[in-house]
């Protein structure tokens, strides 16, 4: 057993080529001095032997000792050049098993910060409590320490067979409150979900930019690409992936349905009363039960329903819309791909009848419009689901952030959390 004090010191930084000058013990914690047994340095433009110019002092967060915060006191060289022509003039000693330059932690911190809030999900105020330290200090050790861990997973993103797209909001912008959207990529394979990025905007330009800088044979292995009813996301798949198939998300057709039905329940509100649903209004009153799916009304809840309906739809219309948004959720009770395609285009027509309420002509037309999007699904048998669930875990590293201003930031943050990176190769990287 080591008996030796400044050999325990020693140990306990755990650094080759180092000598503990000092330990001292403070209200606020452990202050441990420290040097590195430099022999010499060289200059690297004319290779003079170098001279000592002086000996910067940095203190640096460390991990806590003993219960208690501690710090790092590195006692530096800074060295110049003593040919008189030469141009280099000063550079100081860096030695990255200690701290990465311009980092105010020390590297194995840093290393530790960077997994506590990326892996485990931990606020950025937390760790900074734990450390004894500020906010920034491990806010930009986790920037920069998981940003070098991204760039080397190079295996991270790998080969997808289907890929998701949805949206998510980022922030709200300036005096006005402007939303500011992104997009998740979600690998949505059975069995392979992740995250594999977050682009900026909800256009088609982030998502088709991301797709391009794909190796061609990455490209050319996705055989889905699933969505909601979004056009520019259409168009992205359309664009830059053409040999996918494209597949509507069953979801977001029920929930444009649905959508439909309540806009034809607020006009007929409207042209009905003469004012916007009130509590003891019939079709206020059956709101939440015309979205509920029939199979889950009780037949006191249909008796209710159809008593409600009765007494404020004198035309039929939100019956109708009804009607329609329950057909449109039979869809996926098909299982007969070539008997869907024939249903879906059949009923595409039918709703766009004169007699239907225009909302119920709307959801025709958006029918037409993707057929081939929605009929896909009973070939593919793939959702946006898992798009959705990596959403949810998004909106939790939003809320332990309290909110993000900068999306590199809140990109970083996202993938280390969300995106599975190899969180072995933490103890091989070297930040920029």
């Amino acid at each position: 057993m080591e008996t030796d004090p400044t050999r325990m010191c020693a140990l306990l930084v755990g650094l080759p080529d180092v000598t503990v000058v000092a330990v001292d013990e403070h209200p606020e914690g452990v202050v441990v001095v420290i040097e590195s047994l430099v022999q010499g340095a060289w200059c690297r433009e004319c290779g003079c032997r170098a001279q000592v110019k002086d000996r910067p002092v940095v203190e640096l967060v460390d991990l806590r000792c003993f219960d208690r915060p501690a710090r790092l006191v590195w006692r530096k060289h800074r060295w110049r050049c003593p040919a008189a022509q030469c141009a280099v003039g000063t550079w100081t000693h860096v030695d990255h098993r200690i701290a990465a330059p311009r980092m105010a932690m020390t590297d194995r911190a840093a290393r530790w910060a960077t997994e506590q809030v990326g892996r485990l999900g931990r606020p950025v105020a937390e760790v900074a409590r734990e450390l004894g330290c500020d906010w920034h200090t491990v806010n930009d050790a986790v920037m920069a320490y998981g940003a070098a861990l991204l760039e080397a997973d190079t295996e991270r993103v790998g080969p997808v067979g289907a890929l998701g797209l949805d949206e998510t909001l980022f922030c709200r912008a300036g005096r006005w409150r402007r939303q500011l959207w992104c997009t998740s990529i979600v690998d949505v394979t059975a069995g392979r979900v992740r995250l594999l990025d977050v682009v900026a905007g909800r256009t088609a330009a982030g998502p088709a930019a991301w797709i391009a800088q794909q190796p061609l044979e990455w490209q050319q292995g996705v055989r889905y690409g699933v969505l909601d009813l979004s056009g520019p996301y259409r168009k992205v798949f359309t664009d830059a992936l053409p040999d996918a198939v494209q597949v509507a998300d069953p979801f977001h057709v029920a929930k444009h349905a649905n959508g439909q039905l309540d806009e034809c329940r607020r006009r007929v509100q409207n042209e009905t009363f003469g004012h916007r649903g009130r509590k003891d209004d019939p079709l206020y009153r059956a709101r939440r039960l015309l979205t509920k799916a029939h199979e889950r009304l009780d037949d006191a809840g249909e008796r209710k329903l159809l008593g409600l309906l009765a007494a404020g739809d004198p035309r039929g219309e939100v019956r109708m819309a009804w009607h329609a948004k329950e057909v449109v959720r039979s869809i996926y009770d098909i299982d007969d791909p070539a008997l869907a395609d024939e249903f879906v285009t059949q009923l595409a027509s039918d709703l766009q009848d004169e007699s239907c309420p225009i909302e119920v002509r709307s959801l025709g037309r958006t029918l037409e419009r993707w057929h081939d999007q929605i009929v896909a699904w009973h070939h593919a048998r793939v959702t946006n689901g898992p798009t959705e669930a990596m959403n949810n875990l998004i909106k939790r590293i939003k809320r332990i952030g309290f909110g993000f201003r900068r999306f590199a930031h809140y990109r970083i943050r996202v993938l280390l959390y969300a995106g599975k990176p190899n969180w072995r190769l933490l103890a091989t990287i070297t930040p920029r």
